[in-house]
């Protein structure tokens, strides 16, 4: 590789490539420049890292998780080692195996995949020295590379006896990195003769004699006093300091480690006597900007050669970096040094305070302080009020010499508590005991119970463990975590737990217990899942798609008959638009043709999304967010003329928001007019292909990424698939077009385009995969072409990309398989079906707007040609929006109202539902009567009406929701189970027919009321209804309609309105029932008659116990007030004062019937 220049970033170097080429010997690596933004506004911070190592790349993984938000620091990560980041704890399985990669902590791809200019590593170089005044490191090449902060992670050497005669000599290894085992066993395949082994003394009888079983002869107290070599300076043999001697002809030394601090010695930070660059809590040296983590730390004049407080260190460090600013430092504290091993076979275990009873203890529960009158130094050790440690600490001990197994354990004097222990042989209990010593929890069971319960085979499970248990004390992972992991579909495979979590890639010891943890979490949830649509479809969304296909089946009819679970169902809101979307798959017919017309959702059935206040919102298709400028002025005239709420999407398009239903076809009519197409937002179909602008402009660009992605969205608009499809194209790796969260993104390289696959954002985002590398421009659509139709036939219903992939089997590597190298033969078959959905294509908006007949699909009301609004409007910012919903649904049970007479009406025309029969789900139509506003069905031979306000957010919107059945089948009116209409909204369901008709299926606090309908010969929909003022008075829009204010709470705005209140009252006083009574939320009479509770507000009902008064006064909420007096005899004048919100204004009025 050149020598490297100034530039944006450092690049990844090749395993065992040089620094530099050692040309300059003091060449600066890197400028002021690195670290810029492409913006060129903010400088990002350096972050070197000496040692890339286990804490090393802990560190890294922990500093880029926590800064991928604000990307505050470049990291560059130098190794001495050829090796990337391996795990040194496995080192013995290296014997077996001897493959490297077996031990990387993460695969040479992760360096590659992390966000570009995030990491650069660097293999075979040491660092030499550090010109801490100048922020700069040496290498030994001469290389000299800035930086911002650095991180000393260099670890520890093996120690060597160098006061040893012979301790240089050949024959004579450590046992600590790759390159020691390598050479050791090169060597050993040369040399024959008996194999040793030098244990401490103090190794333990059992741990000797399980050792010695494994056909090893142990030697303990001995002690060598020379190694004595050939005139060749090689091993022949070694003298132990009794006299003995011993032949051999290799000696590996495991005696321990020294922190390596020389580094820090040279340029002068402050090190401890005993070994170990000295470091507060924050883990800082002497030297600003200066930090030491892992083993080359001293702490309080403690070094750890562990790797659990290493990864402990790595954890605080980064989360000062990042999070500091906004949060309080952490602080790193004592660390746990409980560990878990296995030693040649022999599982090995020690946790807590494990020598408490030799040393006395370090600490002692609070409750044990106060009762023994010890405290705490500044330090947090323990300072005993004059007492031996014997004194503080018991020890229950249990050794079996048949099974080899060995258990100590320390409990406080009282028993209630318990410090630390060791075990040999079993530590399946390791887990447990582990997070009662760091919580300092009381025991609720005696000590005995921890020596003498009952033994289990193998690990439980973790059942008895709670979620936040350590499971994992390397990483520090807990239970709950691991569980999480897998429930949110992160983690398919026990390889993504160790990828996701970090659980096992320590020392391993956790392995059994995530192993049976994992396969109980995934054998729960594989017990609940079940893949079929829906009740009526015993088919997963590929089986039915794959039904469709081969059988050729075009109508909803013909699907029913041939593969739903009842031939005369109408479905539901699952699975229709399932159908729907496979149809267009597959046929690409218009979605408004009457045979599927009644299968779409709203957004579908109506070309637009729906919005909360019953308007629709109009998105013309902007190709890759490239626009003239006569466009842009006719979405403006168009806003303005409609008086559309206007605002920029994320996907490089413009939004136009409150088109009322009847305005969607004149609106379009223009646009269509005007050169622009659908942009389809409202389908689950393509939305856009977002672009960077490329070598159109950008200096930066090295490829076309406006034209391809132009080319790209043309191709694929209007393709129904089971979700939204997203594209981006970036033209160079600075990715300003996002293309790593789409479900396809290009980005542009020397030799064509990188192909990612399966991204999304949203509530679950997943960056995307490399599918194809440096694919030219021309193969770029085939493969494009092959992945979205595989994913149009295999995908389950309303699943995203990055969803399908997770769950495909095999993943990606089965997907390039199919995709690439043609796996299942179907390569061509995928392109074939592409290019006929392409030749399909057809704007549907413009054939919309030249059809005729289908005109009237979008009147707002089918008896009348008047606008009726359900919601005020304000101006925000400039532009009208819709006031606020109200927080509280209605509680009004709408479907028990007892109204007081009920006569047959016609409402409009039959005509109106021609066809009806035929359509699945029916014709619908809205009607206007008085103040009210209706919903009218004809589905299935059936004529079905209710209220059109939706109680839940008091949106008019019913009729405009698909109707479907139960599914539970023997249903009084018909197969299939009672019908019900799906709000479109939130998916209220509310059953229009059967027993229940009224009630919402999934929220039983709403209702809505039914009403009788039928055709009659002379051509009419006829409604049996109650007489217009008293419909009003209960859903009149007028009543209903959410008003500005109201905010939040639904509490305040009462049970009536004026005009409601004005209606009663004249009804009531032109036609005096026998017996009457009012809910005493809107009505207080003179007489101070309260009415029950239960009764429904408003409306006049039989009460015996309560005769017409004389005199009604009316009092409106806190904001309205209405007065209403009459005489004593029914009048047909009456005066009526209404005062204002704030009680002003007063105004007279006259009222005459």
């Amino acid at each position: 590789m050149a020598n490297l220049q100034a530039q944006i970033h450092i690049p990844v170097r090749e395993v065992g490539e040089p620094f530099g080429d050692g040309g300059d010997r003091d060449r600066v690596i890197g400028s002021a420049d690195i670290g810029l933004e492409s913006e060129g506004k903010r400088m990002k911070k350096k972050v070197v890292v000496v040692g890339l190592g286990m804490v090393g790349i802990a560190f890294i993984e922990k500093l880029m998780k926590l800064d991928a938000k604000t990307r505050e620091y470049d990291i560059v990560v130098i190794g001495e080692e050829s090796h990337l980041a391996y795990n040194r704890v496995g080192l013995t399985s290296f014997f077996q195996h001897r493959r490297v990669e077996e031990l990387y902590l993460n695969p040479e791809s992760w360096y590659a995949d992390v966000p570009q200019g995030s990491l650069s590593y660097h293999l075979n170089t040491k660092v030499v020295g550090i010109k801490h005044a100048a922020k700069r490191v040496v290498c030994a090449s001469g290389d000299v590379l800035p930086y911002d902060i650095l991180v000393l992670a260099t670890g520890s050497d093996a120690l060597l006896p160098r006061h040893t005669p012979g301790y240089n000599a050949k024959g004579v290894f450590v046992y600590r990195t790759i390159e020691d085992l390598q050479g050791l066993i090169r060597f050993s395949e040369r040399r024959k003769g008996t194999r040793g082994l030098v244990l401490d003394a103090d190794a333990g009888g059992l741990v000797v004699d399980r050792v010695r079983d494994l056909g090893l002869r142990v030697l303990l107290e001995r002690r060598l006093k020379e190694i004595r070599v050939t005139g060749e300076n090689e091993v022949e043999g070694v003298v132990f300091d009794d006299g003995e001697e011993m032949a051999c002809s290799t000696v590996c030394f495991a005696i321990g480690i020294k922190a390596r601090d020389e580094l820090a010695r040279r340029a002068g930070i402050e090190c401890a006597d005993r070994g170990g660059i000295i470091v507060g809590d924050d883990l800082g040296t002497s030297v600003e900007d200066v930090y030491a983590i892992g083993e080359c730390a001293s702490w309080r004049d403690q070094t750890f050669g562990l790797i659990a407080p290493g990864i402990e260190m790595a954890d605080v460090l980064s989360f000062n970096l990042t999070q500091a600013r906004v949060h309080a430092y952490r602080r790193f504290k004592r660390p746990d040094l409980s560990t878990k091993l296995k030693l040649l076979g022999v599982e090995v275990a020690s946790f807590g305070d494990f020598f408490a009873d030799r040393d006395g203890p370090q600490n002692l529960p609070a409750a044990v302080l106060r009762k023994g009158g010890d405290s705490l130094d500044a330090e947090g050790k323990l300072k005993s009020a004059g007492r031996s440690a014997s004194s503080q600490v018991r020890a229950l001990t249990y050794k079996d010499p048949f099974q080899g197994i060995y258990k100590k354990y320390l409990f406080t004097m009282d028993g209630k508590y318990i410090l630390g222990g060791m075990m040999i042989g079993d530590t399946k209990d390791y887990v447990k005991l582990v997070p009662m010593v760091r919580n300092q929890k009381m025991l609720d069971v005696p000590p005995s119970q921890f020596i003498l319960g009952v033994s289990k085979e193998g690990d439980d499970g973790g059942d008895d463990l709670d979620d936040d248990t350590q499971i994992c004390s390397c990483h520090n992972v807990s239970k709950g975590g691991v569980i999480h992991s897998i429930k949110e579909g992160t983690c398919k495979s026990l390889g993504d737990v160790k990828s996701c979590t970090k659980a096992g890639t320590g020392c391993g010891g956790c392995m059994p217990l995530v192993t049976s943890i994992f396969n109980k979490t995934m054998k729960s949830l594989g017990q609940e899942v079940k893949n079929h649509i829906c009740p009526h479809f015993n088919y997963s969304r590929a089986d039915l798609y794959n039904i469709i296909s081969v059988k050729n089946l075009r109508t909803w009819a013909q699907v029913m008959r041939d593969a739903g679970t009842d031939p005369e169902s109408q479905g539901c809101e699952a699975c229709k638009p399932c159908v729907a979307s496979i149809f267009s798959s597959l046929f690409n017919k218009h979605v408004m043709t009457r045979p599927i017309h009644g299968l779409q959702e709203t957004n579908d059935r109506f070309l637009a999304n729906i919005q909360r206040n019953g308007t629709f919102s109009v998105v013309p298709r902007v190709p890759a967010g490239e626009i003239t400028p006569e466009k842009l002025i006719l979405i403006g005239q168009v806003a303005k003329k409609y008086q559309l709420y206007t605002k920029i999407t994320g996907g490089q398009r413009i939004d136009m928001f409150g088109a009322k239903k009847q305005q969607l076809l004149p609106i379009w009519k223009e646009l269509v007019d005007g050169g622009m197409e659908s942009g389809h937002a409202y389908a689950k179909s393509l939305r856009t292909v977002k672009s960077c602008v490329g070598t159109s402009w950008c200096r930066f660009g090295i490829g076309d990424s406006v034209g391809m992605a132009v080319r790209l969205e043309e191709r694929y608009k209007s393709i129904r698939s089971p979700h939204k499809i997203k594209g981006g194209v970036s033209g160079c790796v600075r990715e300003c077009a996002e293309a790593l969260n789409k479900d396809f993104g290009l980005i542009a390289t020397e030799k064509g385009f990188n192909i990612f696959v399966g991204g999304n954002g949203g509530a679950t985002p997943r960056h995307s995969d490399l599918l194809a590398k440096d694919v030219p421009p021309d193969s770029v659509i085939p493969i494009l072409d092959r992945y979205l139709i595989f994913y149009i036939r295999t995908a389950d219903k309303l699943q995203r990309t990055a969803r399908w992939l997770e769950a495909l089997p095999g993943g990606l590597q089965y997907l390039r398989e199919v995709i690439l190298e043609d796996k299942l033969g179907i390569c061509e078959s995928l392109e074939a079906q592409m290019e006929e959905l392409v030749a399909s294509f057809f704007d549907e908006w413009k054939v919309a707007v030249e059809e005729v007949g289908i005109r009237e699909r979008f009147q707002q009301f089918g008896n009348c040609g008047e606008e009726v609004e359900g919601m005020e409007r304000e101006v925000v910012r400039g532009q009208v929006a819709p006031v606020a919903w109200a927080k509280e649904s209605v509680a009004t049970d709408f479907r028990h109202v007892r109204w007081s007479r009920l006569e047959w009406e016609r409402v409009m025309p039959a005509a109106r539902f021609r066809g009806a029969d035929e359509v699945p789900g029916g014709i619908s139509a809205g009607v206007k009567r008085g103040d009210t506003q209706l919903a009218v069905w004809r589905v299935g031979g059936r004529w079905l009406a209710s209220q059109q306000m939706c109680p839940h957010k008091r949106a008019f919107v019913l009729s405009d929701g698909l109707v479907g059945d139960c599914g539970d089948g023997g249903a009084k009116d018909g197969k299939g189970g009672p019908l019900y209409v799906s709000c479109p909204n939130h998916k209220r369901n509310f059953e229009l027919s059967g027993e229940g008709r009224g009630r919402c299926r999934n929220d039983e606090s709403i209702s809505i009321a039914i009403f009788e309908a039928e055709e009659r010969e002379d051509g009419w929909v006829y409604l049996k209804l109650p007489s217009v003022m008293e419909l009003d008075g209960v859903l009149g829009t007028a009543r209903w309609k959410v008003r500005k204010g109201e905010g939040g709470s639904a509490e305040g705005r009462g049970e009536v309105c004026p005009l409601v209140s004005l209606v009663l009252v004249i009804s009531i006083i032109m036609n005096p029932p026998q017996y009457m009574g009012i809910h005493q939320s809107c009505i207080k009479e003179t007489h101070n008659h309260h009415l029950p509770s239960d009764r429904h507000p408003c409306i006049p009902y039989l009460q015996e116990e309560i005769r017409y008064p004389t005199t009604l006064s009316i009092y409106m909420l806190p904001k309205e007030l209405m007065l209403v007096s009459a005489a004593n005899k029914p009048q047909c004048k009456m005066r009526i004062m209404v005062l204002g919100r704030n009680e002003r204004d007063a105004t007279q009025r006259n009222a005459t019937q």
